[in-house]
């Protein structure tokens, strides 16, 4: 209870902080509107009664929990489900499942604003998507008698590490899970050292193996590819963050020297910063750009195709010859991005030697030949040259990909069988 009382304290000093850079207004980030209240737990009664609950923070955890939504929603048609977010971009992405869910912003981590979500809504189940633990929330929603499952969960070396110097405050929240789905064993042996029991922890996989992929991807690609160019080599850098994006242009620029008709897809990770990076491929490295959104139809001689939409990546990656994968260029500040959607799609990928959060799906395609690793722009730039000048590796690479991804499958089924006590 003391470390309830001291952690609400230090809550309530930085809370307005937090909420400042939650709700400060950026290009292309969608404004929060009346629905702020919200986060404070003045949340709208939903339409279904008993529903699941699944906390997915952002864009990435809400793509990644998709698959399990929609098999959910297969086997228990008429179970709701309520998907939470953190944040305006995650709750744009959950948007786009239609009737399958209802959507709420997750309330702060103040028990009254936990507790006026749950007198809201009364959820029968409540599924956290990878690792937000929040203590004030697990001991509040404890305290209802809602089991709590986390599901997709993992927990890089470093993460662990950081946990273990606090297992004063890691026990007491792990002590209210009541279930823990790993992807790997790994994750699973670091849960149980920073303070999990054996009998809680699961290995079920990843359900970002668990990919569906729709015809019309296909289909849809085949007309973008033609709008583009179909004998132009495309490389794609998806997910790209702050202080990378000019290492991509960098190599780009090398890139053009070789082949002055590449052209470049862009996909800034945050949609605050498609404007920036417009900026900087005109300004500082003299590249013409077209951005996805524009009216104007597309010219061949346009070099940087920016694409400031979210949820088009499975698109825009079978659109492409070969991807690079952001979040991997930057230092330790992001540690990589999943390798698994350019696989699904049977596209070759290179990604940069930080990838800490996902480091046995990146290293489980690097033995498989699915990907390269490179160390800088300059050996990016050298190895998305080679691959240009070799279609028969890059269709080798891609079958690999798709290889791993169809081996792997089958977490979702095993995360639904994990839970279907609950269910009932």
């Amino acid at each position: 209870m003391l470390l309830r009382i001291v952690y609400t304290l230090l809550l309530a000093f930085v809370s307005p902080l937090l909420l400042f850079g939650l709700y400060k207004h950026k290009p292309g980030k969608p404004r929060f509107g009346e629905r702020w209240k919200e986060h404070f737990g003045f949340t709208p009664a939903i339409n279904g009664k008993s529903p699941i609950w699944i906390h997915a923070a952002s864009v990435g955890e809400s793509i990644a929990i998709t698959p399990l939504i929609k098999a959910l929603k297969e086997q228990y048609p008429t179970q709701a489900i309520v998907v939470t977010t953190t944040t305006s971009t995650g709750a744009e992405q959950i948007a786009k499942l239609g009737d399958l869910v209802e959507h709420r912003y997750m309330p702060i981590d103040f028990a009254w604003c936990v507790q006026g979500f749950l007198n809201a809504v009364n959820p029968k189940l409540m599924l956290i998507v990878e690792k937000e633990l929040w203590l004030n929330t697990l001991a509040t929603v404890k305290k209802q008698h809602i089991p709590i499952v986390i599901t997709n969960a993992r927990l890089s070396e470093r993460s662990a590490k950081r946990y273990q110097s606090a297992t004063f405050f890691t026990k007491p929240l792990l002590k209210n899970v009541d279930s823990i789905l790993c992807l790997h064993q790994d994750d699973a042996q670091r849960f149980i050292d920073i303070g999990a029991t054996k009998e809680k922890v699961t290995v079920t996989g990843s359900i970002k193996y668990d990919l569906t992929i729709a015809p019309t991807v296909f289909e849809h690609a085949t007309q973008l590819r033609s709008q583009l160019g179909q004998t132009r080599p495309v490389l794609i850098a998806a997910s790209t963050h702050k202080g990378e994006d000019e290492q991509v242009f960098s190599a780009f620029k090398t890139i053009l020297q070789h082949n002055e008709n590449a052209l470049l897809i862009i996909v800034p990770r945050h949609p605050e910063r498609f404007n920036d990076v417009e900026i900087m491929a005109k300004e500082q490295f003299q590249l013409s750009v077209h951005r996805r959104t524009d009216k104007e139809p597309f010219s061949p001689q346009s070099q940087v195709y920016l694409a400031d939409t979210m949820g088009e990546m499975l698109l825009l990656l079978a659109s492409s010859d070969v991807t690079f994968m952001g979040g991997s260029l930057i230092g330790d500040k992001v540690g990589g991005h999943n390798l698994l959607e350019p696989a699904a799609v049977g596209k070759p990928a290179i990604t940069g030697p930080s990838y800490y959060n996902f480091i046995d799906i990146t290293e489980q395609l690097l033995q498989a030949n699915a990907i390269e690793l490179c160390q800088d722009s300059t050996e990016l730039a050298k190895q998305v040259i080679a691959l240009f000048n070799n279609p028969e590796r890059q269709q080798v690479m891609g079958e690999n990909g798709k290889k791993v991804v169809e081996q792997n499958q089958g977490a979702v089924q095993r995360t639904i069988d994990s839970i279907t006590n609950y269910l009932h």
